[in-house]
């Protein structure tokens, strides 16, 4: 059940044929536990870091840990989602996200949105 999931977030990435991959690791340790992590750029030179450790139970993928950091071609911080437990006061802890200097609350996104939603701030004209 994990290989499946991998194999999809794979794909979700290659189907993409503007993004280059600067690296992409998928460690899948046992069939129960398995890791994800890569750099993304972008057209635009912005870059998407991000990882995520997952685990198989119940017959469900379970997101251990997760970091989607994305940033500008000058290495500002343009969002980033995670579920590190340091925002107590948000609603959705451990699950935030960093918008610049605010955090909000957030549900865990799948990488595909993450995509959807760079894409959406690259490729829509102001």
């Amino acid at each position: 059940m994990i290989k499946p999931y991998l194999y999809r977030l794979y794909d979700t990435i290659i189907s993409r044929g503007y993004i280059e991959i600067e690296f992409l690791i998928i460690d899948d340790q046992s069939g129960q536990r398995s890791a994800i992590e890569g750099r993304l750029r972008f057209q635009d030179d912005s870059l998407l870091d991000f990882d995520e450790a997952v685990l198989l139970r119940n017959q469900q993928v379970v997101k251990l840990r997760y970091a989607y950091h994305y940033q500008n071609r000058a290495g500002e911080l343009i969002f980033r989602y995670d579920n590190a437990p340091h925002h107590p006061n948000i609603l959705t802890y451990p699950h935030h996200k960093h918008v610049g200097s605010v955090v909000e609350a957030s549900q865990a996104p799948d990488l595909s949105q993450v995509l959807n939603e760079i894409e959406t701030l690259i490729f829509t004209d102001d």
